[in-house]
C-alpha cells in the first residue's frame, strides 16, 4: 500500500510539473514544431453556436405561434400579470396613486406612510416572535428614512414583494411535481444546476428581447435567479416527512392532492419557510443586477454611484440594502418558526383578535387624512436627513494620499509573483493535454462517467471558440480562491477553537455577506484602479465566507471521542488539530471550498466591470451589445466551469468520507 500511494505520488507530481512547463513554454513549443493550433485553438474549427442561438431566438420572438396565439403574445400577457400587481403596490409604497400623465398627473391617494410602514414592520416584528424582534426590524426602517434612503428603498421593496410570491409559489409547485415524477425530478435536476450556474447577465439579454426594457423585465430576472432552490428545498422536504405521516394520511382516505395539500405541505411548511427565506435573499442580491434593465430603487443608485465612483453614494446606497436585508430576513426567519408552531386560539371580537391589524389600519387612515395638513406625518423631511457620504470618501481620499506607494507595493508584489504566473501557465498550456489532464482527473476522481463530463463540457468551450477566455476565467477564480482558502480555513478553524475570536470572526463574516456585491467595487477600484488584482480582491472578499463557515463547521464535528483519545495519546494541540481535526474536517473544506468556487463564478461577471478580460466580460459586453448568442454561450460556458468544480470536488469529498471512515 506504502508503495503504491508513493507512486501514485510521484506520477501526480511528475504530470504537475509537465504541466507547468509546458504551460510556460507551450507557446514557444508550438512554433518551433509548427503546431500553433495546439496551443490557440483555430477559428475556423469553431463550430457556430452564437448565430444558431441567436436565429433560434430571433425566430421565437418574431414568428413562433401556435395558431393564432404567438410567442410575442404569450411574453405580452406574462409581463401585463406581473405588472398590474407591481404597479398596485409600488403606487401603495411609493408613488402615490396617480391620475393622468405627465404635467397633469394628480395624486389622488398619497402612498403609505413613513410612519405607518415602521408601524407595521414593528406589529410584524412583535407578531412573529417579540418586542426584540420588533424593535430591530423598526429600527432598520427608521434607518431607511433617517438617512434619505426611504423613496429607493419602498421601490425595491415593491420588487421583492412580487418576486418573492411568485418565485415562491412558482418553485413550491414544480417541486410538488418533482416530488410526485422521479423521472422528472431527475431531469429537472441538471436544469436547476444550469439556472443556478449560468451568470444572471446571461439571463438578461434573452429577457430584454422578450419583455423590453423596464422593470418587469427585472422582475422575470429576478424571479428566475430565485426560484430554484425553492424547487430543492420544496422536493428535499416533502421526501424528509416523516413515513408514518403520510401512511396515517392515507389510512383516513385522502386522494393525492389531499394528501399532499392537507397532510405533506403542513407537515413540511417550516423547511418550506427556509425555501421562501432563500428565495428573499436571492432576490435582494439581484436588486442592482436586475437595476442594468430598469428596476430602479436601491440597486439603481449603487450602480449609478459607481459609474461615477462615488464612494459616499454608493455606500450608502449598499449599506440600505443591507440594512433591509437584515430586516426582511429576520422577520421571515422568524415567521417560518411561527408557522412551525401550532396556531394559537383566540376568542373575542374581530378587534380583541386583530389589535395589531386595527392599530395599524387606523395609523394609516389618520396619515392620509391628517398628512394634507401636517406633511411630516406623510414624508419624512428631507432637512432631517443624516448622511454619511462625506466620511466614506474622506477615508478613501486619506488612505490614497497617505498610503498609495503601500498599496501599489502589494498589488505588484501579488500581479509578478502570484498572478501573472498562473495566467501564462493557464494561457500557454496546449488544449489537448488540458483536456486530457482534466478526463484524467475525472476518471481518479468519480470513474469513467466524470470523465466523460469532464471532456464533454471542456470540448463544448473549445469548439465554442471561447478556450482563451476559459482559461482567464479559470485563472481568475482559481487565484481568488487560493487567496480565499489560505486566508478562510485557518480563520475558520480559529473560529472553532477560540469561542470569543468565533463571535468576531462571525460578525465579520455576516458583514462581508449581507454586503452587495457592488459594493466591493466602489473601494478596491478607488484603492487599486482597475485591473486583475481589483477583480481579485473583491472576489476574494466576496467569497471568502463559505471557506471560513465550513471549516469551523468541520472542525466543530469532529467526534469528542477521537479529541479525547489523542489528549490521553499525549498530542499536543498542534499535533491534534495536524492529525485528527483537520483531517476528519477535509470533507466539510473541500464543500467549503466548492461553494467557494461558485461564489467566485458568480462575481466574475460584475468584476467584468473594472477591466477583466475573461468571460465575464464576454457577457457583460453581449448585454450592452443586445447580443443574445453571444450572451448565452459565454454563460453556459461559465456554467460548465462550475458544473466541473463542483462534480469534481464533490467526488473528492466523497472520497474523503470514505478514506477516514465516515462514510461507506
Amino acid at each position: 500500500m506504502i508503495q503504491r500511494f508513493d507512486r501514485r505520488t510521484v506520477i501526480v507530481l511528475a504530470l504537475v510539473i509537465v504541466t507547468i512547463v509546458l504551460g510556460y513554454h507551450g507557446r514557444d513549443l508550438s512554433k518551433a514544431l509548427d503546431m500553433r493550433w495546439i496551443v490557440k485553438y483555430p477559428s475556423a474549427w469553431v463550430l457556430p453556436f452564437k448565430s444558431v442561438i441567436s436565429e433560434a431566438m430571433r425566430w421565437l420572438i418574431e414568428d413562433a405561434a401556435i395558431g393564432p396565439v404567438s410567442f410575442t403574445d404569450v411574453t405580452r400577457a406574462i409581463a401585463w400579470a406581473i405588472e398590474q400587481p407591481y404597479n398596485l403596490i409600488l403606487a401603495l409604497l411609493a408613488t402615490g396613486f396617480v391620475s393622468g400623465l405627465g404635467n397633469e398627473a394628480q395624486v389622488i391617494l398619497p402612498a403609505v406612510s413613513w410612519i405607518v410602514v415602521i408601524a407595521a414592520v414593528l406589529a410584524l416584528g412583535h407578531y412573529c416572535r417579540d418586542w426584540g424582534l420588533a424593535l430591530l426590524a423598526g429600527a432598520c426602517f427608521l434607518y431607511l428614512a433617517v438617512f434619505g434612503q426611504w423613496d429607493s428603498a419602498m421601490v425595491t421593496l415593491a420588487s421583492v414583494l412580487i418576486a418573492v410570491p411568485i418565485g415562491a409559489g412558482g418553485g413550491l409547485l414544480v417541486g410538488v411535481w418533482a416530488y410526485r415524477h422521479p423521472t422528472g425530478e431527475k431531469i429537472l435536476s441538471p436544469i436547476l444546476d444550469l439556472m443556478q450556474t449560468i451568470p444572471i447577465f446571461a439571463y438578461l439579454v434573452p429577457i430584454l428581447f422578450m419583455f423590453g426594457f423596464g422593470p418587469i423585465s427585472a422582475l422575470v430576472a429576478t424571479i428566475i435567479y430565485a426560484t430554484p432552490p425553492m424547487v430543492r428545498i420544496t422536493t428535499m422536504a416533502l421526501k424528509a416527512v416523516d413515513p408514518e405521516i403520510v401512511d396515517f394520511g392515507r389510512m383516513a382516505g385522502t386522494t393525492e392532492r389531499q394528501l399532499m395539500w392537507r397532510v405533506l405541505i403542513p407537515s413540511a411548511r417550516q423547511s418550506l419557510m427556509v425555501g421562501v427565506n432563500q428565495v428573499i435573499m436571492l432576490t435582494l442580491n439581484m436588486v442592482i443586477i436586475a437595476s442594468m434593465i430598469g428596476a430602479g430603487g436601491l440597486g439603481f443608485d449603487v450602480l449609478a454611484a459607481l459609474r461615477r465612483l462615488d464612494i459616499g453614494a454608493g455606500f450608502e446606497a449598499g449599506l440600505a440594502i443591507v440594512v433591509l436585508a437584515i430586516a426582511v430576513d429576520r422577520l421571515s426567519q422568524a415567521f417560518a418558526e411561527r408557522m412551525g408552531r401550532m396556531p394559537e386560539r383566540t376568542t373575542g371580537s374581530f378587534v380583541a383578535r386583530h389589535k395589531r391589524t386595527v392599530l395599524v389600519g387606523a395609523l394609516l387612515l389618520m396619515t392620509w387624512t391628517v398628512g394634507q395638513v401636517i406633511p411630516l406625518l406623510q414624508d419624512y423631511p428631507a432637512t432631517r436627513t443624516l448622511t454619511t457620504g462625506a466620511f466614506w470618501d474622506d477615508t478613501i481620499k486619506y488612505l490614497n494620499v497617505n498610503y498609495f506607494d503601500q498599496f501599489e507595493a502589494v498589488k505588484v508584489f501579488f500581479l509578478n509573483w502570484f498572478m501573472i504566473p498562473i495566467k501564462k501557465v493557464l494561457l500557454g498550456m496546449p488544449w489537448p493535454w488540458a483536456i486530457a489532464m482534466l478526463v484524467l482527473l475525472g476518471w481518479s476522481a468519480g470513474g469513467w462517467r466524470l470523465a466523460l463530463l469532464c471532456g464533454g463540457l471542456a470540448g463544448l468551450i473549445l469548439v465554442s471558440g471561447l478556450w482563451a477566455k476559459a482559461m482567464v476565467t479559470v485563472y481568475l477564480c482559481g487565484a481568488s480562491v487560493v487567496l480565499a482558502t489560505v486566508i478562510g480555513v485557518p480563520l475558520g478553524v480559529w473560529a472553532a477553537l477560540n469561542r470569543r475570536a468565533g463571535v468576531a470572526i462571525n460578525l465579520f463574516i455576516d458583514t462581508l455577506q449581507t454586503l452587495p456585491s457592488f459594493v466591493y467595487l466602489i473601494p478596491v477600484v478607488m484603492l487599486f484602479r482597475v485591473g486583475d488584482f481589483t477583480a481579485l480582491i473583491a472576489i476574494v472578499l466576496y467569497a471568502l465566507a463559505p471557506a471560513v463557515r465550513y471549516a469551523a463547521h468541520g472542525v466543530r464535528n469532529v467526534s469528542g471521542e477521537l479529541v479525547e483519545a489523542g489528549l490521553v495519546s499525549g498530542c499536543t494541540p498542534l499535533q491534534l488539530l495536524r492529525h485528527i481535526r483537520l483531517p476528519l474536517a477535509l470533507p466539510e473544506i473541500l464543500l467549503g471550498l466548492n461553494q467557494t468556487i461558485m461564489l467566485a463564478l458568480s462575481m466574475l461577471v460584475i468584476t467584468a466591470l473594472v477591466g477583466t478580460r475573461d468571460l465575464g466580460q464576454e457577457v457583460y459586453i453581449a448585454l450592452t451589445k443586445a447580443d443574445i448568442g453571444r450572451g448565452v454561450v459565454a454563460g453556459l460556458a461559465i456554467a460548465f466551469i462550475a458544473i466541473l468544480a463542483d462534480r469534481l470536488i464533490k467526488a473528492g469529498a466523497q472520497q474523503a468520507r470514505i478514506r477516514f471512515g465516515l462514510e461507506n
